[in-house]
């Protein structure tokens, strides 16, 4: 099962999605793991994941590098911030959070999808 969990994160982690939409519910519903383990595992997964993308998407020229240095700059104060702030809370307050976030993203996904079948030409 965990072979399967990371073949899957692994696709959609690659694809820029992000793996963690599927490893955090996999490990949440298929093992015994709470919230803050499967973000932990979920992170630490991500690194090796992260930089073979990288490596892909920057052999075929898709990386916009101008974009890079202040999404990074600030994504690790926010990185810190919300490691402090995840440490202060339980696991099933996270795993609410998580729960209403990728149905949030679901929703608009869905929204933009169906605004896209609109516009197409006929």
């Amino acid at each position: 099962m965990l072979i399967l969990i990371g073949i899957l994160s692994g696709i959609i982690g690659g694809m820029g999605i992000g793996g963690g939409t599927i490893l955090i519910p996999s490990l949440l519903f298929l093992t015994s793991i709470d919230q803050k383990m499967a973000q932990s595992v979920n992170l630490l997964a991500s690194i090796p994941m992260t930089i073979f993308a990288l490596i892909f998407h920057i052999k075929n020229k898709s990386v916009e590098y101008k974009v890079i240095l202040p999404i990074v700059s600030f994504g690790v104060i926010g990185a810190l911030l919300g490691s402090k702030i995840s440490s202060n809370l339980n696991s099933d307050f996270l795993r609410k959070i998580f729960g209403v976030f990728l149905f949030i993203m679901g929703v608009y996904e869905i929204k933009k999808g169906l605004q896209r079948k609109d516009t197409t030409p006929k």
